[in-house]
């Protein structure tokens, strides 16, 4: 039960950073808003990083996977950050939420064996985020930035770039150590939305007063990795991957009680599909 708890305390603590990150990002620049979270979450991950050691065992190939995986986890966060200042969470939330089916997917590409079950899981992913995405043609224009298919891209980027940064993390924490490879690939994100933020000549000023919001969004996100993190040591810590896998229907709820944003009778449906076939996905797999 204590995995369990770990695991839905990180769903919680993502849901709530991305229904901020939704609330930020409508009309104002990414570039500093990124670079300021991926700072603090930086910070926070220092300290814990290095205090628990494993630093003697990354190799030169474990801190290259690791930089790979950085530059993934900059084009997931760029993506998902891109995509809730365009349109709804209940729009984007599904699709950077299914980046489980893409894992699964390179499983397969590696040889892995695949259960019929693993398969009926990815057939409701994607039957779900077609229901979601099909409803969203009847949306009102009201919150959203661009069409539904724009803000769908975006976060299908995210998907794709999350799932590369779980997949190359784990293959560098297998040759190396995880926390060693969280930290190296945080920094690697960190230095390369810096690096486009400078070629962009952007300025590193958030609007003002969202320095502590931000900040308070870069632990949050640290916070929730490391629970998922710390639950490896755990029994049945494959429950906490599971229930953190479902940090979106959280946020797709405290969307819709927070910020008032209205979701369909049908959206709910495809929402409960892609969700459940990411449940599905994890418990399988355990």
């Amino acid at each position: 039960m204590l995995a369990l708890s770990f695991g839905l305390g990180a769903a919680l603590l993502w849901a709530v950073h991305d229904l901020l990150a939704r609330k930020l990002s409508q009309g104002a620049a990414l570039l500093p808003i990124l670079t300021v979270v991926l700072a603090a979450g930086t910070l926070g991950l220092v300290p814990v990083a290095m205090a628990t050691g494993g630093w003697e065992r990354m190799t030169g190939q474990a801190l290259a996977v690791a930089t790979v995986s950085g530059l993934a986890f900059a084009v997931a966060i760029g993506g998902l950050y891109r995509a809730f200042s365009l349109a709804p969470v209940r729009v984007v939330s599904p699709v950077v939420g299914a980046y489980p089916m893409l894992i699964l997917l390179i499983a397969v590409a590696q040889g892995r064996p695949v259960s019929g079950g693993d398969w009926l899981a990815v057939l409701a992913i994607v039957a779900g985020i077609a229901i979601v995405a099909l409803a969203a043609r009847n949306d009102a224009p009201e919150g959203y930035a661009a069409s539904p298919g724009v803000a769908i891209a975006w976060g299908a980027l995210s998907a794709i770039g999350f799932a590369a940064t779980f997949a190359l993390a784990q293959e560098a924490a297998r040759i190396g150590a995880e926390l060693p490879v969280m930290l190296v690939g945080r920094i690697v994100a960190l230095a390369a939305i810096l690096a486009l933020l400078l070629w962009r000549r952007g300025s590193l000023a958030p609007q003002k007063g969202h320095f502590g919001v931000l900040g308070l969004m870069g632990l949050l996100d640290a916070l929730a990795l490391g629970l998922v993190t710390a639950s490896g040591g755990l029994p049945r810590a494959e429950y906490a991957s599971v229930a953190s896998s479902l940090f979106g229907v959280l946020t797709v709820l405290l969307a819709a009680f927070f910020l008032r944003e209205k979701v369909r009778p049908i959206q709910w449906a495809g929402i409960a599909c892609v969700f459940g076939g990411i449940a599905a996905l994890g418990l399988s797999g355990a």
